[in-house]
C-alpha cells in the first residue's frame, strides 16, 4: 500500500510539472497542448493501473510460494524508498528492518568466548518471578522432600494447569518467604549425578493442538512462554495471533546467542516445530544483520519459520521492537514471546524426554577479575557463581544487564528468565559539577557531552544516575533512542494521569520495561520510566 501511494503522488507532481510548462508554452499551440496533455494523462494513468495490479498479482503468486507477500521490497521495479534504503549484508537474504534510532553502551567486562562449568549447587524457582501469580502459590513440597528435575514445586492457585517444576534434582532445603507469608523461593541442593522426571511425550506430527498444550502445562515447558500484551505467563485457553523469538541480543554486555546454541541446533528446530502448532499465524524469527558475519547456521537454517533480519543500535535485538515492525500488538491481538534457551528447553522435551533446564549464562561487567560463560541452570545460587571472581570491593550485583536487570546479593537467585549477571562498581559518590565538567569517562546518549563524539569508546560504569528526578522535560531524547512509532513522554504522562483512552491510543499494549530501559538512561529527568510502565499495564490488565 505504501508503494502504490508513493507511485501515486509520482504521477501526482509529474502531471502538475507537465502543466506548469505547457502554462509556458505560446498560446498558438494551445489546443495542440491540451489534446497532448489529455493523452499523456491516459498514457499515465493506464501504465500505473497495469504497474499496480502486475504488483499485486507478483504479490499473489509468492503467497502461494509460501513467500513474504507482505515485504515491501517484493516488487516489479523498486520504488522510491527502496532505492535510497540501507542495504543489509551480504548474508541477510529476505526482509531487512534498518533501525535508525537507538544507542549502543559499551561496557568493559564483555565475556570471553569459551563456556565453563558453573560452580553452582543450589537452585532456586523464586514465584516473584512471574508477573501476576499469587503471593501465596500452592506449594506442592517441603523441606526435607527428593524431587527429580521436572517435578513439580508449586502451581498458582487462580491458573492451577500451569506447573512449575524443579530445575535440577536434588533435596528441596529451603522454603523461603517473605511478607505476609508470601512465597520468596523454593531452593534445592542438586544432586551431582542428575535424575530426571520420566515424561509420557506426545508424538508431535500426530498429537491435537489440545494433547500438545497439556503436556507442555504439565511438563514444566509452559513457562518458557510469555504473552504480550503485558508480558504474563501466556494465557493457555488462547491461541495467539503470532509467536516471535529474537535470536540476538543487544544490551549491554548481553551473551552472543550464537555461542548458547552451539550443539543444541537439533533441539531449538524442534522447539519451533512446537511453537508452529501452538499459533494460528506465523512463529516469527529476527535476525542480526549487524556485523560483518552470518549468525549461526542454526538460526539461519531454521525451517517452519518466517525470518526477518534486523540491523541498528540496541535496542534492535529486543522482541517488542521486532514486533513493532513486523506485525505490531493491537488492543484486541494476542503474541507469545521466548527467548532461545526456552525454545531449547522446549525442542528438549520431545528430542531428549526430559525437562532440560540447562542455561549458558553471561558473567559480566568490569568487576569481575575473568568475565566468561558458564553451563548452569535456571535459578542458579549468584554467590556461588561469582565465588572467587569478583575483583572489586564496592559493588552492585545486577541479575540481568544494567538497563533492565534487577538487583540482587550473594546469596540471591538467578531469575527465572536471566542469562546474564552484571556486577558494576556502586555509584554512591558524589560528583563535584556533575555534567558540567567535560567528561570522558561517563557513557552517555547526550550529545552535550564530548564522550558522545567517540561512539566506539569503551567504559567501565557505576550506578551513578549522574543527574536527580526532576519534571518531564520535552527535548525528543526518548524519541531518538526508541525506534517504534510511538511517543513515550506522552504515554508516561497518560499512565500518570490514570488516562486509559490515552494510554490505549499511545500504544502501551506493544510496550514492557526493557523496551523504555534505553529512555530511562536517556532521560534528562531521571524519570523511573519501567515502574511507571508497569503500573500503567497492570492498570490496563485489571481494567
Amino acid at each position: 500500500m505504501k508503494k502504490a501511494l508513493t507511485r501515486l503522488h509520482f504521477v501526482t507532481a509529474f502531471l502538475f510539472l507537465f502543466q506548469i510548462v505547457q502554462a509556458q508554452s505560446p498560446s498558438s499551440s494551445g489546443t495542440g497542448s491540451f489534446t497532448a496533455l489529455l493523452i499523456a494523462i491516459v498514457v499515465i494513468i493506464a501504465f500505473f493501473i497495469i504497474w499496480q495490479v502486475s504488483d499485486n498479482l507478483l504479490r499473489i503468486e509468492a503467497k502461494k510460494s509460501g513467500m513474504d507477500s507482505e515485504d515491501d521490497s517484493l516488487s516489479i521495479t523498486p520504488g522510491i524508498r527502496d532505492i535510497f534504503r540501507k542495504k543489509g549484508p551480504g548474508f541477510a537474504k529476505g526482509r531487512h528492518v534498518a533501525l535508525k534510532q537507538g544507542h549502543n553502551i559499551l561496557l568493559e567486562g564483555k565475556a570471553d568466548g569459551v563456556v565453563e562449568h558453573g560452580k553452582a549447587n543450589t537452585f532456586a524457582v523464586e514465584p516473584p518471578n512471574f508477573r501476576g501469580m499469587s503471593p501465596i502459590p500452592k506449594v506442592e513440597v517441603e523441606v526435607g522432600n527428593r524431587v527429580k528435575a521436572g517435578d513439580h514445586l508449586f502451581y498458582d492457585k487462580k491458573n492451577p494447569d500451569v506447573k512449575y517444576v524443579s530445575p535440577v534434582s536434588g533435596e528441596v532445603i529451603a522454603v523461603n518467604r517473605g511478607e505476609r507469608r508470601s512465597i520468596a523461593s523454593i531452593v534445592v541442593l542438586a544432586d551431582k549425578q542428575q535424575q530426571y522426571r520420566s515424561l509420557d511425550v506426545p508424538n508431535l506430527e500426530s498429537c491435537s493442538r489440545a494433547d500438545l498444550v497439556a503436556f507442555l502445562l504439565d511438563s514444566g515447558g509452559w513457562t518458557m512462554l510469555r504473552q504480550r500484551p503485558f508480558n504474563i505467563i501466556a494465557e493457555h485457553n488462547e491461541v495467539p495471533d503470532n509467536i516471535f523469538v529474537s535470536t540476538f541480543d543487544t544490551a549491554p554486555l548481553a551473551p552472543n546467542l550464537d555461542l548458547v546454541v552451539e550443539g543444541r541446533g537439533t533441539a531449538f528446530q524442534k522447539g519451533l516445530d512446537v511453537l508452529g502448532k501452538l499459533t494460528k499465524g506465523k512463529v516469527w524469527l529476527g535476525l542480526n544483520a549487524n556485523g560483518g558475519t552470518a549468525p549461526s547456521a542454526v538460526f539461519t537454517n531454521a525451517t517452519g519459520v518466517q525470518k526477518t533480519w534486523f540491523s541498528g543500535q540496541h535496542p534492535a535485538g529486543n522482541v517488542g521492537v521486532q514486533i513493532h515492525h513486523t506485525a505490531p500488538i493491537g488492543p484486541k491481538s494476542t503474541v507469545w514471546t521466548l527467548d532461545v534457551q526456552g525454545v531449547i528447553t522446549i525442542g528438549a522435551l520431545f528430542t531428549e524426554g526430559r525437562f532440560n533446564a540447562e542455561r549458558v549464562v553471561a558473567l559480566t561487567g568490569a568487576e569481575l577479575a575473568s568475565p566468561k560463560y558458564v553451563r548452569t541452570f535456571i535459578g542458579a545460587n549468584i554467590g556461588q557463581l561469582l565465588d572467587g571472581n569478583i575483583a572489586g570491593g564496592n559493588n552492585r550485583i545486577i541479575s540481568g544487564d544494567v538497563l533492565s536487570g534487577t538487583k540482587a546479593a550473594m546469596d540471591d537467585f538467578l531469575n527465572y528468565y536471566d542469562d546474564q549477571l552484571t556486577v558494576v562498581a556502586e555509584g554512591d559518590h558524589y560528583e563535584m559539577f556533575g555534567w558540567l565538567l567535560p567528561d570522558m569517562a561517563t557513557p552517555s546518549a547526550s550529545k552535550a557531552l564530548p564522550g558522545s563524539r567517540f561512539p566506539d569508546t569503551v567504559y567501565k560504569a557505576n550506578t551513578n544516575m549522574n543527574g536527580e528526578k526532576r519534571a518531564f522535560v520535552v527535548t525528543g531524547q526518548y524519541e531518538d533512542v526508541l525506534p517504534m512509532d510511538i511517543y513515550p513522554q506522552h504515554l508516561m504522562k497518560a499512565i500518570l494521569t490514570n488516562d486509559y483512552e490515552k494510554m490505549e491510543g499511545l500504544g502501551i499494549h506493544e510496550l514492557v520495561e526493557e523496551d523504555v530501559a534505553l529512555c530511562e538512561f536517556a532521560c534528562t529527568s531521571k524519570q523511573p520510566l519501567q515502574e511507571i510502565l508497569r503500573t500503567g499495564l497492570d492498570m490496563m490488565k485489571e481494567s
